[in-house]
């Protein structure tokens, strides 16, 4: 059987953690800072567009944001032997 949590029973259950993950993501972006940061860089783009994904409104989040994460799909990919 496959209950889906209530929003509020949802929000009860995950709460402590991703106020945790958030504040991790926090602390690993203050560093990128302290250390002068890190212009140009196309893996803060990625970050910076998954936070913007998970600030937009609806179901689908964790799949858009591992699409920002993602190659994009090469037909022509030769599979390792």
């Amino acid at each position: 059987m496959n209950a889906t949590l209530s929003a509020a029973a949802a929000l009860d259950r995950y709460f402590l953690e991703t106020r945790c993950k958030i504040i991790e993501i926090a602390a690993n972006l203050d560093r990128i800072d302290r250390g002068g940061g890190v212009a140009g860089d196309p893996r803060m783009t990625q970050i910076a567009t998954s936070l913007n994904v998970l600030l937009s409104p609806g179901p689908g989040r964790a799949e858009k944001c591992q699409q920002v994460f993602s190659l994009p799909y090469d037909a022509n990919w030769k599979r390792p032997r």
